[in-house]
């Protein structure tokens, strides 16, 4: 009777030891695939974005950018200075705008404006944006707004910056539509002066191919923020230069 009674004892327990192994190893399997997932959601942002649904840039966008980029390499006195006005900037495009007429409606004188300009090696309006690409198309957009303006291809594709440097210094310009790093290389080269300035528009919300703002490629970021250090920031804060959002 008692071998009877021992010799179950230890095959419960045997029983109950192995279900325990099996449950050991499956939660180890899904952490696995939980992060093979989050990688994979990871590689596919430009996805994401394609479903959702656009958001017209702020200047407070801008206000944070300049924040952002600064706040490594600058004291919070410094970064106070970097504070531009709000009265420094036009109204933003809600998306609704073509070019033409968001440059219409902020500014209504713009005929005005192109009568009285008379100096070389400047320019009324600035129009930023990502590539040589995109400008030209920015120019072909512009045709009902520039009227008789002069327009200037600002941008670094198969035009040298000698070759600009002399057209502007022989002809009144009254329209720039180019890239950061090439009005940044003419801006240094003494080839453009940005004291005659009036407006300058980033072609904030247009998206390229892998759905980047030009605000979103670094190289782009870089040159703008060393562009704007060139004399930029002080035009906005005496108020004789007016940032749009295009």
């Amino acid at each position: 009777m008692m071998q009877q009674d021992t010799a179950p004892v230890p095959e419960p327990s045997k029983e109950t030891k192995q279900p325990l192994e099996c449950f050991l190893t499956q939660p180890k399997e899904t952490k696995e695939e939980t992060q093979k997932t989050k990688k994979w959601k990871k590689k596919k942002i430009s996805e994401i974005l394609a479903k959702s649904e656009p958001k017209p840039g702020t200047p407070g966008d801008l206000q944070q950018l300049i924040k952002n980029h600064y706040s490594g390499s600058r004291s919070v006195i410094e970064l106070e200075e970097l504070n531009l006005p709000d009265s420094c900037f036009l109204k933003a495009n809600d998306l609704t705008h073509s070019l033409s007429s968001y440059l219409k409606e902020i500014c209504p004188k713009w005929v005005k404006l192109r009568k009285t300009h008379s100096e070389k090696k400047s320019v009324l309006m600035l129009i930023m944006c990502s590539s040589a690409v995109r400008a030209l198309e920015l120019i072909r957009s512009l045709t009902a707004f520039k009227g008789d303006a002069k327009v200037m291809k600002l941008f670094a594709k198969h035009i040298k910056v000698r070759e600009q440097v002399k057209l502007l210094e022989n002809r009144v310009i009254h329209l720039g539509v180019g890239t950061p790093g090439r009005i940044k290389e003419l801006v240094k080269q003494d080839g453009l002066n940005l004291s005659p300035l009036k407006f300058l528009v980033f072609d904030w919300n247009w998206r390229d191919q892998k759905l980047r703002r030009m605000m979103d490629i670094p190289e782009i970021r870089k040159e703008v923020f060393e562009l704007l250090d060139m004399g930029v920031f002080n035009l906005c804060k005496s108020e004789s230069l007016k940032l749009g959002l295009f």
